[in-house]
């Protein structure tokens, strides 16, 4: 750069007054010429220095001080626009690249930055301007006909950018993003066949690149001309019949015009190769599972099926596919179990994580195994709140209530209101979590949050009535709430039993048996739990007996209290 002769200056003024060899004294003028030399060049080093360092305030206060000493040096101009454009201020760097270049009208680089602020004032044809004057200076400068015609482009141009484009490729030779710039042009300007024939040049001049071929079959296919693209997709298939990109291409294109079984060969070519891009088929195949069903669509896929499974063994793609197909026949077993070796290999999928998780829950469910695909979503996805949700819920059906409360937690906070079913949601599953803790107050404050948000979710009333009844608190409001659920849920046993055990807890022991009878009713296996409260209401009633005979049976359950032994051994009740 121009300042190291400043430098070497320097370093020769130091040696000059020490060397056994110094010239003749020099003149005041020229004492004086050397320390401005060495004064600006200290300066500018500075000013350098914390530009790269980032300190853009710093920068400038010293190319400020360089600039008093050596005002027609463009170097200094250059450097302060620069400095000033990368702290966003075009409107102030102009005036100093302007200097700069007109110090200096052979530096390119100046007038560069000239058309660069003037892009940014959105004072494009300035800026055209100049690059027009550096690109006529012969071949030197030809590269910058790309950032002149991008400029006329955005400036709606339109007829200057095809100029400079036809320049450019002069220089360059035809190029894809050339030809893809002058199809736009042509297409705006509803020139269709010289886009058609812009895109015949390229696929001629880079022969055997798919992609330019299916690039000019969409613009073809866009503006309704089908037989002429399938005519171009069949004549590059008899010069490259290994493409599979090209056969999927006269998939579509056959098919379009309803020419089933020539489409259905060329699918099944395209399948057959390992060269098939595995995300394109797992799409196409997916895309044919949502048409209806027929038996020649089944009979099709069946075929790529066993291609995809061939060709692509490993593919999270291909698994999701299949997947998919079977959740749609209804086989949700093991369309569930494709989507889990799917995320295994790729578990940057969010929609599949979702649906792996919902569709993975009910009275068989695996926790254990379910609890690695939420941990998987919070690892993958830890700004879902949904997702800290769904960890939660897992971690409280497994027990592991502590860790459950900081999934939770951390779902509530990260939804900030936004969603107010998922609040609800997860202060109801928060009530279960604390009061597994044995936490009683935070729970019972997080089953208020939920049921003043939604006092009509089932789940949370019966769970809420039935921790008050159990803690034997606001017995009326327990009553009121299981009331309300299995007025809406009359034929439900769970619901049932809790409301059976508030009316117990109330010392109804009548109107317990009654519901508890509806309860046992309506229950095929009836809980440890169920049992046992059954056996407490018939001692309440006197049946003491019968109460004996319903705690033996609960014996057996997991569920039972630990307060049974002791009831069976002693022949009463005991809270």
């Amino acid at each position: 750069m121009i300042f190291n002769r400043f430098l070497l200056i320097s370093i020769l003024v130091l040696f000059a007054g020490t060397s056994s060899f110094a010239q003749k004294k020099l003149s005041r003028k020229e004492r004086k010429a050397q320390e401005t030399e060495a004064k600006t060049t200290r300066y500018y080093i500075e000013g350098e220095k914390y530009l790269v360092l980032g300190e853009l305030d710093k920068s400038y206060f010293y190319l400020q001080k360089a600039l008093e000493f050596s005002p027609e040096e463009p170097a200094i101009s250059y450097k302060i626009a620069e400095v000033l454009l990368r702290g966003n201020k075009p409107e102030k760097a102009l005036p100093y690249a302007e200097k700069a270049a007109n110090l200096d009208i052979e530096n390119k680089y100046y007038a560069l930055m000239v058309a660069e602020i003037n892009t940014n004032l959105n004072q494009p044809l300035k800026a055209a301007a100049i690059l027009e004057k550096l690109t006529a200076d012969g071949e030197n400068n030809q590269q910058y006909n790309l950032d002149l015609a991008s400029i006329y482009l955005n400036a709606g141009e339109y007829d200057k950018a095809l100029i400079v484009l036809d320049r450019a490729e002069s220089y360059f030779g035809i190029m894809e993003p050339i030809t893809r710039q002058k199809q736009r042009i042509y297409l705006g300007k509803n020139n269709l066949e010289k886009a058609i024939e812009e895109g015949e040049r390229l696929i001629d001049a880079k022969s055997g690149n798919p992609d330019y071929v299916l690039s000019l079959v969409e613009i073809l296919y866009n503006n309704n001309r089908i037989d002429q693209a399938l005519d171009l997709v069949l004549g590059e298939i008899e010069k490259f019949p290994n493409q599979p990109e090209l056969h999927m291409a006269a998939y579509t294109l056959h098919k379009e015009k309803g020419q089933r079984n020539e489409s259905e060969n060329s699918i099944i070519t395209a399948f057959s190769s390992p060269d098939l891009n595995p995300e394109i088929a797992s799409k196409s195949f997916s895309s044919i599972v949502d048409e209806m069903q027929t038996s020649e669509r089944d009979s099709l896929l069946d075929k790529l099926e066993r291609l995809m499974i061939q060709n692509h063994p490993q593919e999270a793609s291909v698994f999701e596919a299949i997947g998919k197909r079977r959740l749609k026949e209804g086989q949700k077993d093991e369309g569930i179990e494709l989507y889990k070796k799917s995320l295994v290999i790729n578990p940057k999928n969010q929609e599949l994580l979702e649906q792996v998780i919902t569709n993975s829950f009910g009275e068989n469910a695996d926790f254990n195994e379910l609890e690695k695909f939420t941990i998987m979503a919070v690892d993958e996805f830890p700004e879902k709140p949904e997702f800290w949700f769904y960890d939660g819920v897992i971690k409280n059906a497994q027990k592991k209530d502590s860790s459950a409360v900081i999934s939770l937690e951390k779902a509530v906070e990260l939804n900030a209101g936004k969603n107010l079913g998922l609040d609800q949601a997860t202060y109801g599953a928060l009530g279960n979590a604390f009061y597994n803790l044995k936490e009683t107050d935070k729970s019972f404050k997080y089953f208020d949050k939920a049921v003043e948000l939604n006092p009509n979710d089932e789940q949370v009333l019966n769970n809420y009535a039935y921790f008050l009844s159990l803690e034997k608190k606001d017995l009326e409001k327990a009553k009121k709430m299981s009331e309300k659920v299995v007025r809406r849920f009359p034929n439900n046993g769970t619901f049932l039993d809790t409301y059976a055990w508030v009316l117990f807890q109330t010392g109804d022991y009548q109107g317990a048996k009654k519901y508890m009878d509806l309860a046992m009713e309506h229950e095929l296996e009836p809980s440890g739990v169920m049992l046992e409260h059954y056996g407490d209401i018939l001692y309440h009633l006197g049946q003491k007996s019968e109460a004996i005979s319903y705690w033996k049976k609960a014996e057996k359950s997991p569920e039972a209290s630990e307060k049974l032994p002791q009831k069976i051994k002693e022949g009463k009740y005991h809270e």
